[in-house]
């Protein structure tokens, strides 16, 4: 089955940086489009960040764009988040996700096939 395993988390202060990794495996890898959404308490999920099968289709919330970069290494079945000058709002659990081909900032979450199980990111202020 399709497993997607996240590392990376941790506790930083405003400002520093976390690189996020996100290990897929179950699925072809190349023909998904994978992603980063994340869940604050109280809030909705929302999306982060994406990258398509083709790996030039980058796709960014406006809340992180400038701030946070995706990329995917497609022999290793691994996708990253590197995460700069972090904020006290992006603390939120962070979430990797696949999806057949395409997956944008409009994408709702249901429908979002495939989910890791979530990495706690907490900035402190």
């Amino acid at each position: 089955q399709v497993q997607l395993v996240e590392s990376g988390g941790g506790l930083v202060q405003a400002g520093d940086s976390l690189r996020l990794s996100c290990a897929a495996s179950g699925l072809t890898f190349s023909n998904h489009a994978m992603g980063w959404f994340r869940q604050a308490p109280g809030k909705e999920r929302e999306f982060v960040a994406a990258i398509n099968y083709n790996p030039s289709g980058q796709l960014y919330a406006d809340s992180v764009k400038g701030r946070f970069t995706i990329s995917r290494d497609n022999p290793k079945n691994t996708i990253y988040l590197q995460m700069n000058t972090l904020k006290a709002e992006d603390t939120a659990v962070y979430y990797c996700a696949a999806r057949w081909q395409t997956l944008v900032p409009g994408t709702p979450p249901s429908e979002v096939p495939y989910w890791g199980q979530g990495t706690q990111v907490t900035v402190s202020s």
